[in-house]
């Protein structure tokens, strides 16, 4: 019994029985199952610049320079006024601590000491390390190790001698906030740490300090906050 392109049983040869199809008609076409189209890209933000140093930003602070990208930009220099007349009110200096005292911490370096374990690499208490002062003046000051390959000048310098080899090129910054300064740890190797607290700060977060405040960085480095 013949059948039709269709899959019917026919007793005419001729025409389909069921669906009157000619027996020499081609059947429909089958169906093709069409691709779904492919999933749109992904846009990938581009990096910032550092608006000082044009470096490649991964946060609020530039780690090449240190630069907070939040700050206001400085205006332009203005014309000079005419003889008598009155400009605009400066911007106040903040009003919190005016300077840091750095020493070596022998209470700090035993902390950590104990911490790290008899396994850690040995980082020798120095026997002598004068008190040095640095004024706290302008929008930043950075806190680090110098290193002329890297362009790396910190406001603080720490390189020493003595030298806290736990003590980051670029460790940290001092930003002044509002009526006071503020403590930004810049991703060190070994972190930043406020008075007492063994949390090491979050990176790229500015930590508000006032008067006394301790800030502990490297293996015997403490930064004083005072007036």
């Amino acid at each position: 019994m013949p059948v039709c392109a269709q899959g019917h049983d026919s007793a005419d040869d001729e025409f389909c029985d069921v669906c009157g199809l000619a027996f020499d008609s081609p059947g429909p076409a089958p169906a093709t199952a069409t691709a779904p189209a492919p999933p749109a890209p992904v846009p990938v933000p581009e990096a910032r610049p550092c608006p000082s140093c044009g470096a490649p930003l991964d946060g609020r602070f530039c780690e090449s320079c240190g630069s907070d990208s939040l700050a206001p930009v400085a205006p332009a220099a203005a014309e000079p006024r005419p003889e008598g007349e009155a400009g605009p009110p400066a911007a106040a200096e903040p009003a919190g601590p005016a300077s840091v005292v750095v020493a070596a911490d022998r209470a700090y370096y035993d902390t950590v000491r104990a911490e790290a374990g008899p396994d850690a690499d040995p980082v020798e208490f120095p026997p002598f390390c004068p008190e040095r002062r640095f004024p706290l003046r302008g929008k930043q000051m950075s806190i680090g190790r110098r290193s002329v390959s890297r362009g790396i000048m910190p406001d603080i310098d720490l390189t020493g001698p003595p030298e806290d080899a736990g003590v980051s090129r670029l460790h940290a910054l001092f930003v002044a906030e509002g009526a006071g300064w503020s403590v930004v740890d810049m991703d060190s190797a070994n972190g930043t740490y406020v008075n007492d607290s063994r949390t090491p700060l979050k990176p790229n977060t500015p930590y508000p300090l006032a008067p006394g405040d301790r800030v502990h960085v490297g293996a015997w480095t403490t930064l004083t906050l005072s007036q």
